[in-house]
């Protein structure tokens, strides 16, 4: 993982311009969003392919992916698959909780990918692709950590080691930097895009 000091120095803005609206859902990007929505950043490998899984779930208001976790102020995609801006990539997600509980959505994430990998996943290796939690609520960091300490058990008893996942609130973590406009609900616009989901195929047990 960089340090601070050697973390690249970014910028004051975004080096390109981010969309209003959503590919696919309509709804806008950065808000604002209805009274009562949710906002939670996960990050779970190549966001291209947790984006579209995302999106899909009954009560989620919109989707969009970034850059967050790290040092580099506003980087490019280019700046952070060096993995020199501390970065990973990211989904952030708005969504109703009286439709998609915090719990329904995070017991969603862990079985999306594999946790337990490190700074990698599959074929896709780097800081970059690490596996994290960034809430903005405390109800949210409480349903994380208890999601994963019912998750872990499963996990081991199917031959996987300790999960490796981030759990921070975003005032540690950082501001979430919205990717450029084409990694935005980049498999809707590319429906033949490559970026697989690494599920373990392990299910996360309901609390």
């Amino acid at each position: 993982m960089v340090t601070p000091e050697r973390a690249l120095p970014g910028r004051v803005g975004y080096a390109y311009p981010v969309p209003a609206t959503h590919a696919v859902l309509g709804t806008p990007l950065a808000g604002p969003w209805p009274e009562g929505t949710a906002v939670i950043h996960l990050a779970l490998g190549c966001f291209w392919g947790a984006e579209k899984e995302l999106w899909q779930l009954p009560g989620v208001v919109t989707t969009a992916a970034g850059y967050q976790g790290g040092f580099t102020p506003f980087p490019t995609y280019e700046e952070t698959c060096t993995g020199l801006t501390g970065h990973t990539e990211t989904v952030l997600v708005a969504y109703d909780p009286a439709v998609l509980s915090h719990t329904e959505l995070l017991r969603t994430f862990w079985t999306l990918h594999d946790p337990t990998q490190g700074f990698r996943q599959g074929n896709d290796r780097g800081t970059q692709y690490r596996s994290a939690i960034f809430t903005t609520t405390p109800e949210q960091a409480e349903a994380a950590e208890a999601t994963r300490d019912l998750y872990s058990p499963e996990l081991r008893r199917n031959g996987y080691g300790d999960i490796t996942t981030e759990i921070r609130p975003v005032d540690q973590a950082g501001p979430f930097y919205y990717a450029e406009d084409h990694h935005q609900q980049y498999l809707h616009k590319v429906p033949n895009g490559y970026c697989p989901v690494h599920s373990t195929g392990v299910a996360c047990p309901l609390p």
